[in-house]
Protein backbone atom coordinates (compact mmCIF):
# COMPACT_ATOMS: atom_id res chain seq x y z
CA UNK A 1 0.00 0.00 0.00
CA UNK A 2 2.90 2.28 0.73
CA UNK A 3 4.60 1.25 -2.16
CA UNK A 4 1.34 2.24 -4.32
CA UNK A 5 0.98 5.35 -2.24
CA UNK A 6 4.65 6.63 -2.99
CA UNK A 7 4.34 5.54 -6.81
CA UNK A 8 1.13 7.78 -7.05
CA UNK A 9 3.32 10.56 -5.56
CA UNK A 10 5.71 10.48 -7.98
CA UNK A 11 3.49 9.82 -10.60
CA UNK A 12 1.80 13.19 -9.99
CA UNK A 13 4.96 15.61 -9.44
CA UNK A 14 5.82 14.36 -12.73
CA UNK A 15 2.40 15.11 -13.97
CA UNK A 16 2.90 19.15 -12.32
CA UNK A 17 6.42 18.72 -13.82
CA UNK A 18 5.21 17.86 -17.35
CA UNK A 19 2.99 20.46 -17.55
CA UNK A 20 4.91 22.97 -16.32
CA UNK A 21 7.14 22.17 -18.74
CA UNK A 22 4.92 22.17 -21.65
CA UNK A 23 3.56 25.54 -20.23
CA UNK A 24 7.18 26.82 -20.31
CA UNK A 25 7.63 25.48 -23.86
CA UNK A 26 4.60 27.37 -25.19
CA UNK A 27 5.27 30.79 -23.45
CA UNK A 28 8.95 30.14 -25.12
CA UNK A 29 7.48 29.79 -28.48
CA UNK A 30 5.39 32.73 -28.45
CA UNK A 31 8.21 35.26 -27.42
CA UNK A 32 9.79 33.77 -30.50
CA UNK A 33 7.25 34.16 -32.62
CA UNK A 34 7.07 37.97 -31.36
CA UNK A 35 10.61 38.84 -31.84
CA UNK A 36 9.99 36.92 -35.55
CA UNK A 37 7.11 38.91 -36.29
CA UNK A 38 7.74 40.96 -39.12
CA UNK A 39 6.64 44.76 -38.44
CA UNK A 40 3.79 46.36 -40.72
CA UNK A 41 5.61 48.27 -43.79
CA UNK A 42 6.02 52.07 -43.22
CA UNK A 43 4.90 53.76 -46.38
CA UNK A 44 8.41 56.25 -47.44
CA UNK A 45 7.38 58.71 -49.86
CA UNK A 46 10.54 60.05 -52.11
CA UNK A 47 9.98 63.16 -54.57
CA UNK A 48 12.58 63.52 -57.48
CA UNK A 49 13.18 60.14 -57.28
CA UNK A 50 14.78 59.94 -60.81
CA UNK A 51 17.17 62.76 -60.12
CA UNK A 52 20.95 61.63 -58.85
CA UNK A 53 19.62 61.78 -54.93
CA UNK A 54 16.65 60.35 -55.34
CA UNK A 55 19.03 57.15 -57.06
CA UNK A 56 21.38 57.01 -54.56
CA UNK A 57 18.61 57.21 -51.68
CA UNK A 58 15.84 55.03 -52.70
CA UNK A 59 18.22 51.73 -52.16
CA UNK A 60 19.37 53.07 -48.44
CA UNK A 61 15.91 52.58 -48.15
CA UNK A 62 15.03 49.83 -49.43
CA UNK A 63 18.07 48.09 -47.60
CA UNK A 64 17.05 49.37 -44.04
CA UNK A 65 19.90 52.21 -43.69
CA UNK A 66 16.95 55.01 -43.13
CA UNK A 67 14.55 52.58 -40.75
CA UNK A 68 16.74 49.58 -39.62
CA UNK A 69 17.39 46.49 -40.72
CA UNK A 70 14.26 44.68 -39.50
CA UNK A 71 11.52 47.43 -40.75
CA UNK A 72 9.64 46.60 -44.09
CA UNK A 73 9.00 49.60 -46.11
CA UNK A 74 6.80 50.52 -49.30
CA UNK A 75 8.49 52.90 -51.44
CA UNK A 76 6.32 55.69 -53.42
CA UNK A 77 8.05 57.35 -55.95
CA UNK A 78 7.58 60.90 -57.54
CA UNK A 79 8.89 62.98 -60.35
CA UNK A 80 7.79 64.98 -63.14
CA UNK A 81 6.52 63.67 -66.50
CA UNK A 82 9.98 64.06 -68.67
CA UNK A 83 11.43 61.89 -65.66
CA UNK A 84 9.01 58.89 -66.28
CA UNK A 85 10.37 56.65 -68.41
CA UNK A 86 13.59 56.94 -65.90
CA UNK A 87 11.75 56.71 -62.81
CA UNK A 88 10.35 53.27 -64.09
CA UNK A 89 13.83 52.05 -64.78
CA UNK A 90 14.82 52.39 -61.30
CA UNK A 91 11.59 50.92 -60.24
CA UNK A 92 12.74 48.26 -62.14
CA UNK A 93 16.24 48.50 -60.80
CA UNK A 94 14.31 48.22 -57.17
CA UNK A 95 12.54 45.04 -58.14
CA UNK A 96 16.05 43.00 -59.54
CA UNK A 97 17.72 44.29 -56.42
CA UNK A 98 15.35 41.76 -54.75
CA UNK A 99 15.60 43.54 -51.23
CA UNK A 100 13.79 41.66 -48.48
CA UNK A 101 12.67 44.41 -46.79
CA UNK A 102 10.77 46.18 -49.90
CA UNK A 103 7.37 45.07 -49.75
CA UNK A 104 6.08 47.53 -52.37
CA UNK A 105 7.18 50.17 -55.39
CA UNK A 106 4.93 52.57 -56.38
CA UNK A 107 6.25 54.76 -59.61
CA UNK A 108 4.42 57.86 -60.67
CA UNK A 109 4.05 61.24 -61.79
CA UNK A 110 0.86 61.31 -59.88
CA UNK A 111 1.30 63.77 -56.87
CA UNK A 112 -2.35 62.22 -55.41
CA UNK A 113 -0.88 58.72 -56.31
CA UNK A 114 2.33 59.66 -54.94
CA UNK A 115 1.27 60.85 -51.01
CA UNK A 116 -1.29 58.30 -50.84
CA UNK A 117 -1.10 56.75 -47.17
CA UNK A 118 2.21 57.87 -46.81
CA UNK A 119 4.13 57.70 -43.30
CA UNK A 120 7.47 59.50 -44.23
CA UNK A 121 7.86 61.85 -47.16
CA UNK A 122 11.21 63.10 -47.96
CA UNK A 123 11.38 65.77 -50.25
CA UNK A 124 14.33 65.78 -52.82
CA UNK A 125 12.43 67.10 -55.42
CA UNK A 126 12.64 71.13 -56.65
CA UNK A 127 13.34 74.23 -59.15
CA UNK A 128 17.01 74.18 -58.92
CA UNK A 129 18.50 77.40 -59.62
CA UNK A 130 20.53 78.03 -62.70
CA UNK A 131 23.52 80.59 -64.24
CA UNK A 132 21.49 83.91 -64.58
CA UNK A 133 18.54 83.02 -62.91
CA UNK A 134 16.80 85.37 -60.48
CA UNK A 135 16.14 83.75 -57.02
CA UNK A 136 12.26 85.29 -57.23
CA UNK A 137 12.55 82.94 -60.18
CA UNK A 138 13.63 80.37 -58.65
CA UNK A 139 11.28 80.90 -55.91
CA UNK A 140 8.05 81.53 -57.56
CA UNK A 141 8.45 77.68 -58.90
CA UNK A 142 9.27 76.44 -55.76
CA UNK A 143 5.96 78.03 -54.22
CA UNK A 144 4.24 76.15 -57.10
CA UNK A 145 5.86 72.92 -56.76
CA UNK A 146 5.44 72.50 -52.93
CA UNK A 147 2.16 74.30 -52.51
CA UNK A 148 0.81 71.19 -55.19
CA UNK A 149 2.63 68.56 -52.86
CA UNK A 150 1.87 69.91 -49.41
CA UNK A 151 -1.93 69.89 -50.84
CA UNK A 152 -1.48 66.75 -51.67
CA UNK A 153 0.20 65.21 -48.31
CA UNK A 154 -2.34 67.28 -46.29
CA UNK A 155 -5.45 65.37 -47.62
CA UNK A 156 -4.02 61.64 -48.10
CA UNK A 157 -0.78 61.44 -46.06
CA UNK A 158 -1.28 59.13 -42.90
CA UNK A 159 -2.33 61.23 -40.12
CA UNK A 160 1.19 61.61 -37.93
CA UNK A 161 3.34 62.27 -41.63
CA UNK A 162 6.86 63.00 -40.80
CA UNK A 163 8.13 65.18 -43.77
CA UNK A 164 11.72 65.85 -44.32
CA UNK A 165 12.70 68.47 -46.82
CA UNK A 166 16.27 68.53 -48.86
CA UNK A 167 15.57 70.30 -51.66
CA UNK A 168 17.30 73.64 -51.90
CA UNK A 169 16.41 76.50 -50.63
CA UNK A 170 15.23 73.56 -47.59
CA UNK A 171 14.62 75.60 -44.96
CA UNK A 172 12.22 77.89 -46.99
CA UNK A 173 10.85 75.05 -49.32
CA UNK A 174 9.83 73.45 -45.83
CA UNK A 175 8.59 76.50 -44.88
CA UNK A 176 6.00 77.04 -48.22
CA UNK A 177 5.20 73.08 -47.58
CA UNK A 178 4.22 74.14 -43.31
CA UNK A 179 1.86 77.25 -45.10
CA UNK A 180 0.33 75.42 -47.26
CA UNK A 181 -0.56 72.30 -45.24
CA UNK A 182 -1.52 73.97 -41.89
CA UNK A 183 -2.88 71.23 -40.43
CA UNK A 184 0.12 69.13 -40.33
CA UNK A 185 1.61 70.23 -37.26
CA UNK A 186 5.08 71.69 -37.01
CA UNK A 187 6.78 69.60 -35.48
CA UNK A 188 6.22 67.10 -38.49
CA UNK A 189 7.68 69.49 -40.82
CA UNK A 190 11.82 69.66 -40.75
CA UNK A 191 14.54 70.22 -43.25
CA UNK A 192 18.22 68.73 -43.99
CA UNK A 193 21.03 70.33 -42.14
CA UNK A 194 22.35 66.95 -41.06
CA UNK A 195 24.42 67.07 -44.31
CA UNK A 196 25.87 69.89 -42.79
CA UNK A 197 26.46 68.44 -39.51
CA UNK A 198 28.28 65.31 -41.12
CA UNK A 199 30.41 67.47 -42.91
CA UNK A 200 31.55 69.11 -39.67
CA UNK A 201 32.54 66.16 -37.67
CA UNK A 202 33.99 65.01 -41.10
CA UNK A 203 36.52 68.01 -41.29
CA UNK A 204 37.28 67.75 -37.67
CA UNK A 205 37.65 63.95 -37.62
CA UNK A 206 39.70 64.70 -40.40
CA UNK A 207 41.96 67.84 -38.45
CA UNK A 208 42.44 65.61 -35.56
CA UNK A 209 43.12 62.29 -37.12
CA UNK A 210 40.55 60.27 -35.04
CA UNK A 211 37.51 58.26 -36.31
CA UNK A 212 34.24 60.34 -36.80
CA UNK A 213 32.72 58.52 -34.23
CA UNK A 214 34.81 59.77 -31.59
CA UNK A 215 33.56 63.52 -32.43
CA UNK A 216 30.14 64.70 -31.23
CA UNK A 217 28.26 68.02 -30.64
CA UNK A 218 28.70 70.15 -33.34
CA UNK A 219 26.06 72.41 -34.24
CA UNK A 220 24.58 73.84 -37.83
CA UNK A 221 23.19 76.85 -36.84
CA UNK A 222 20.65 78.68 -39.29
CA UNK A 223 20.05 78.25 -43.13
CA UNK A 224 21.22 75.23 -45.14
CA UNK A 225 23.28 77.86 -47.46
CA UNK A 226 26.67 79.60 -47.53
CA UNK A 227 25.41 81.92 -44.08
CA UNK A 228 25.44 78.66 -42.18
CA UNK A 229 27.61 78.48 -38.94
CA UNK A 230 28.64 75.31 -37.74
CA UNK A 231 29.60 75.71 -33.95
CA UNK A 232 32.00 73.38 -32.12
CA UNK A 233 32.25 75.42 -29.02
CA UNK A 234 29.92 72.99 -27.61
CA UNK A 235 31.36 69.91 -29.03
CA UNK A 236 33.72 67.27 -28.12
CA UNK A 237 36.18 64.16 -28.93
CA UNK A 238 37.30 61.47 -27.27
CA UNK A 239 40.99 60.86 -27.62
CA UNK A 240 43.08 58.08 -25.71
CA UNK A 241 39.91 56.80 -23.87
CA UNK A 242 39.46 60.71 -22.36
CA UNK A 243 36.96 63.00 -24.18
CA UNK A 244 37.71 66.91 -24.18
CA UNK A 245 36.57 69.80 -25.91
CA UNK A 246 37.03 69.97 -29.87
CA UNK A 247 38.64 73.32 -29.04
CA UNK A 248 41.36 72.31 -26.87
CA UNK A 249 41.96 69.04 -28.97
CA UNK A 250 42.07 71.52 -32.10
CA UNK A 251 44.37 73.57 -30.28
CA UNK A 252 43.93 76.90 -33.48
CA UNK A 253 41.26 79.14 -32.53
CA UNK A 254 42.00 80.68 -35.61
CA UNK A 255 41.43 78.18 -37.96
CA UNK A 256 38.03 77.19 -36.32
CA UNK A 257 36.94 80.48 -36.94
CA UNK A 258 37.64 80.61 -40.65
CA UNK A 259 39.14 78.15 -42.79
CA UNK A 260 36.92 75.02 -40.68
CA UNK A 261 33.95 77.25 -41.49
CA UNK A 262 34.30 78.50 -44.91
CA UNK A 263 34.92 74.39 -45.83
CA UNK A 264 32.34 73.01 -44.51
CA UNK A 265 29.94 76.09 -45.72
CA UNK A 266 31.26 75.74 -49.57
CA UNK A 267 31.90 72.01 -49.24
CA UNK A 268 28.98 71.63 -51.65
CA UNK A 269 29.77 73.53 -54.23
CA UNK A 270 33.55 72.11 -53.81
CA UNK A 271 32.45 68.82 -54.51
CA UNK A 272 30.07 70.16 -57.74
CA UNK A 273 33.66 71.77 -58.98
CA UNK A 274 35.25 68.33 -58.53
CA UNK A 275 33.28 65.44 -59.69
CA UNK A 276 31.25 68.21 -61.91
CA UNK A 277 28.06 66.90 -60.52
CA UNK A 278 26.38 67.47 -57.06
CA UNK A 279 26.90 66.01 -53.76
CA UNK A 280 24.32 62.64 -54.41
CA UNK A 281 25.85 60.10 -51.82
CA UNK A 282 26.53 62.04 -49.07
CA UNK A 283 23.09 63.71 -48.99
CA UNK A 284 20.98 60.99 -49.38
CA UNK A 285 23.63 59.05 -46.08
CA UNK A 286 22.59 62.33 -44.32
CA UNK A 287 18.80 61.98 -45.05
CA UNK A 288 18.72 58.60 -43.83
CA UNK A 289 20.68 59.36 -40.91
CA UNK A 290 18.12 62.60 -40.38
CA UNK A 291 15.28 60.26 -40.06
CA UNK A 292 17.10 57.41 -38.74
CA UNK A 293 17.67 59.25 -35.40
CA UNK A 294 14.03 61.24 -35.58
CA UNK A 295 12.25 57.97 -35.61
CA UNK A 296 14.48 55.63 -33.40
CA UNK A 297 16.31 58.29 -31.50
CA UNK A 298 19.33 59.83 -30.63
CA UNK A 299 22.34 58.49 -28.51
CA UNK A 300 22.14 59.41 -24.71
CA UNK A 301 24.16 62.49 -24.30
CA UNK A 302 24.66 63.48 -28.11
CA UNK A 303 22.73 65.87 -29.85
CA UNK A 304 22.45 66.09 -34.27
CA UNK A 305 21.21 68.98 -35.98
CA UNK A 306 18.03 69.81 -37.70
CA UNK A 307 16.13 72.20 -39.32
CA UNK A 308 12.96 72.67 -37.74
CA UNK A 309 10.15 75.21 -36.98
CA UNK A 310 11.53 77.64 -34.43
CA UNK A 311 9.73 78.15 -31.17
CA UNK A 312 12.05 81.42 -30.43
CA UNK A 313 14.43 79.49 -28.66
CA UNK A 314 18.57 81.57 -28.83
CA UNK A 315 16.68 84.62 -30.03
CA UNK A 316 15.57 83.19 -33.27
CA UNK A 317 11.80 84.43 -34.45
CA UNK A 318 9.81 82.03 -33.83
CA UNK A 319 7.95 81.04 -37.51
CA UNK A 320 11.35 80.36 -39.16
CA UNK A 321 12.91 77.22 -40.40
CA UNK A 322 16.21 77.48 -38.43
CA UNK A 323 18.34 74.56 -38.50
CA UNK A 324 19.19 73.95 -34.15
CA UNK A 325 20.92 71.44 -32.08
CA UNK A 326 18.45 68.44 -30.88
CA UNK A 327 18.11 65.46 -29.28
CA UNK A 328 15.19 63.10 -30.56
CA UNK A 329 12.97 60.57 -28.58
CA UNK A 330 9.93 58.52 -29.41
CA UNK A 331 9.82 60.20 -32.74
CA UNK A 332 10.00 63.65 -31.29
CA UNK A 333 12.70 66.05 -31.39
CA UNK A 334 13.47 68.50 -28.81
CA UNK A 335 15.49 71.69 -28.99
CA UNK A 336 18.88 71.50 -26.96
CA UNK A 337 18.18 74.38 -24.37
CA UNK A 338 20.67 76.18 -22.43
CA UNK A 339 23.92 76.11 -24.13
CA UNK A 340 25.84 79.58 -24.22
CA UNK A 341 26.16 81.42 -26.93
CA UNK A 342 28.96 83.81 -27.11
CA UNK A 343 29.89 86.79 -29.35
CA UNK A 344 30.90 85.29 -32.28
CA UNK A 345 28.25 82.88 -32.25
CA UNK A 346 26.18 85.10 -31.42
CA UNK A 347 27.01 87.32 -34.62
CA UNK A 348 26.82 84.05 -37.37
CA UNK A 349 23.53 83.10 -35.73
CA UNK A 350 21.81 86.13 -36.55
CA UNK A 351 23.42 87.09 -40.00
CA UNK A 352 22.39 83.50 -40.99
CA UNK A 353 18.58 84.43 -39.21
CA UNK A 354 18.38 87.72 -41.80
CA UNK A 355 18.81 85.01 -44.83
CA UNK A 356 16.38 83.03 -43.35
CA UNK A 357 13.95 86.30 -43.16
CA UNK A 358 14.72 87.35 -46.37
CA UNK A 359 14.16 84.15 -47.96
CA UNK A 360 10.37 84.00 -46.11
CA UNK A 361 9.51 87.42 -46.90
CA UNK A 362 10.50 86.80 -51.03
CA UNK A 363 8.65 83.21 -50.40
CA UNK A 364 5.35 84.87 -49.30
CA UNK A 365 5.45 87.64 -51.97
CA UNK A 366 5.42 84.98 -54.39
CA UNK A 367 2.15 83.23 -52.52
CA UNK A 368 -0.33 84.49 -54.82
CA UNK A 369 1.27 84.89 -58.28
Amino acid sequence: MYMEMEYLGLLQKFLVVFVCCALLWKIIRYLLNLLNMEKDPVTVLVTGAAGQIGYALVPMIARGVMLGPDQPVILHMLDIEPAKEALEGVKMELIDAAFPLLKGVIATTDVVEACTDVDIAVMVGGFPRTEGMERRDVMSNNVSIYKAQASALEKHASANCKVLVVANPANTNALILKEFAPSIPDKNITCLTRLDHNRALGQISEKLDVHVSDVKNVIIWGNHSSTQYPDVSHATVTTDSREMSVSKAVSNDQWLKTEFIATVQQRGAAIIRARKLSSALSAASSACDHIRDWVLGTPKGSWVSMGVYSDGSYGIPAGLIYSFPVTCEKGEWSIVQGLKIDEFSRTKMDATTNELIEEKSLAYSCFNE
